[in-house]
């Protein structure tokens, strides 16, 4: 069934059109993933779709007694208490009985007090409220305008898994590529006013755009490029990132081929050790506190030139508190911190200095340094500025009109410019779209020197980093082999079912496991699966053939239209097979 419809929407502020005649719709259990840059429209899209905004011209269509969930970026909240706010006044014994509303307390208020008022919490805890409000309720059509904003890495695995168990269709905007591989059916991209549509999550898109700039051979050279490093990225990365269809492989093993590993890590460590020599930071028996609680004690850690270290831990554990140490901004309450001598340290925290508001970007870069060095390329401050998403005259605005995502860019772009070789990036990806987030990783691929990041977004750090530690509360600092994944499953081991906010009683039911399959069962969807994957190779091998006649045809019109409808026969046929095949390789737990 059809849940709203969208017919030659237009929409536009001032000279910016953000939706020019855009036409689309969503169904019944429609996943969608939204995309663009910073700016580009994804919220007006999303607020246009929940009927929040009017658009200045065309139509939108819901279908009757359609129920919206909708969880804006500028929501406003109430002065109440936050169990009168997420509950909605249901009485304890109603909810306390809803196997639902347990599991999102669980999951986002896990030990809150729900006689708080909500005047009194941050800013990011009342996000967190208004998205455990909007899921106890039941809807036709979920919209999320960047959900993950504010969740550590446990809340958004929390967020992707309820999502998947949930039967309502989800539009959701964000940037975190991990969320929307795992959540996702199909991508959206917004950009110039249009709405480009691909099926599949993050993994697909990038596969499938890529195919597409190869095909119309794009004159964007560049840009081509760094999609086929994120595709390269995507392949080689940890394979639990995700569960790409097998008839993919082939295709995404063609486009990347020729493309060399994104990162020479034994050329980058000894280069890194020629620029920093064999210290870079020592700590040694280091006790740290926050107020009364102590977060770290006799720590003896080092790192090493070219080391590119992820940390992670729950909000709260200390992460900024350590980065603060290693950056020489804080004293630690017992042990020492020593720097190398030849350390050039640069460290990105959540609240960076403002810039004067009056100064252009350009100005504010140039005066860091005219030119920077990355890998064997010299790129101008112009140059770098165009890569993190400032063109044209965006170069000459005054800062004080930037947008808070694109300022953040700025002062991170400042801070590479100065080329120091130790870098401390805290939160570095908040407010950075995919594209620049793109770039940014391009750029640190090929960055000679060490390297401690601080990150919710998982994507981002199993790309760039090369080893995970984590903060897990016991007073130390945990190397985790196995990476986010092991740091996932200690969580969950120590938390052994959760807390449930205070005020709350425990009645916490079990999920029934689906019977598994007998051996015949098996057998007969792995039959089928191998059926599909047949079919699906003389589809491909048959679109190769269009293609080449659609080239050869370009003056005959007639027999143009007649490829094209074959084409497009064959394309939606290889559309419903692979839904077909993903069905069938859930049954077997693919």
């Amino acid at each position: 069934m059809n849940l709203v419809n969208l017919q030659d929407v237009s929409l536009a502020y001032g000279p910016l059109v953000l939706l020019d005649s855009v036409s689309l719709g969503i169904d019944e259990g429609d996943r969608i993933g939204i995309v663009g840059r910073n700016g580009g429209g994804k919220s007006t899209l999303v607020s246009v779709l929940a009927g929040r905004l009017k658009p200045d011209s065309g139509r939108v269509v819901h279908n009757r007694g359609l129920r919206v969930g909708f969880l804006h970026q500028q929501d406003s909240f109430p002065d109440t208490t936050v169990g009168d706010f997420v509950l909605g006044g249901r009485a304890e014994h109603e909810w306390a009985g809803d196997a639902r509303v347990r599991d999102v307390l669980r999951g986002l208020l896990s030990g809150w007090d729900l006689g708080a008022r909500m005047a009194h919490l941050s800013g990011g805890e009342r996000r967190r409220a208004g998205l455990a409000r909007m899921l106890i309720d039941t809807h036709d059509l979920i919209i999320l305008d960047e959900p993950t904003n504010h969740l550590d890495i446990e809340g958004i695995a929390w967020l992707a898994d309820h999502l998947n168990r949930r039967r309502e269709a989800v539009a959701v905007v964000t940037h975190d590529r991990w969320f929307l591989d795992a959540v996702t059916h199909r991508t959206w991209e917004v950009v110039d006013g249009r709405v480009e549509r691909y099926e599949g999550g993050y993994a697909a898109y990038v596969l499938v755009k890529a195919e597409r700039q190869r095909l119309a051979q794009a004159a964007e050279e560049r840009r081509q490029n760094l999609l086929r490093k994120e595709l390269a990225w995507l392949r080689r990365g940890p394979p639990a990132r995700t569960s790409k269809p097998r008839f993919r492989i082939e295709a995404a093993n063609a486009l990347i081929a020729d493309e060399p590993p994104p990162r020479d890590t034994v050329e980058l460590v000894r280069f890194a050790s020629s620029r920093l020599g064999k210290t870079v930071i020592d700590v040694k028996d280091v006790t740290l506190r926050a107020g009364d609680t102590t977060l770290l004690e006799h720590l003896t850690w080092q790192l090493g030139p070219g080391d590119r270290v992820g940390l992670v831990g729950v909000n709260g554990s200390g992460k900024t508190t350590l980065l603060r140490l290693l950056a020489g901004e804080r004293e630690p309450d017992a042990g020492s911190v020593r720097h190398g001598k030849t350390v050039n340290l640069a460290h990105l925290s959540q609240n960076l200095a403002e810039l004067d508001p009056e100064a252009r970007p350009l100005q504010a870069v140039s005066e860091i340094r005219q030119h920077v060095t990355v890998g064997k390329r010299e790129y101008s401050a112009s140059q770098m500025l165009e890569r993190f998403g400032f063109r044209g005259e965006r170069q000459w605005t005054p800062v004080g009109d930037l947008s808070g995502g694109e300022r953040r860019r700025l002062q991170l772009l400042r801070l590479l410019m100065a080329e120091p070789n130790v870098l401390l990036l805290d939160e570095p990806t908040n407010d950075l779209d995919i594209e620049t987030l793109n770039e940014l990783e391009d750029l640190l691929d090929g960055w000679p020197g060490s390297l401690v990041v601080v990150s919710h977004d998982r994507y981002f750090l199993e790309r760039i980093c090369d080893r995970v530690f984590a903060l897990l509360g016991d007073r130390t600092l945990r190397h985790l082999p196995g990476g986010v994944d092991e740091y996932l499953r200690r969580r969950a081991e120590a938390a052994d079912g959760g807390e449930v906010p205070r005020g709350a009683a425990d009645a916490a039911g079990s999920r029934k496991e689906a019977p598994g399959l007998s051996a015949a069962e098996r057998r007969a969807a792995q039959k089928e699966m191998q059926r599909i994957e047949r079919r699906i190779d003389r589809i491909s091998a048959r679109e190769s053939e269009l293609h080449a006649l659609m080239a050869e045809a370009a003056d005959d019109y007639t027999r143009l239209a007649e490829l094209d409808a074959e084409l497009k026969a064959l394309t939606a046929e290889k559309a419903d097979l692979e839904d077909a095949w993903l069905a069938e390789a859930e049954k077997l737990g693919e």
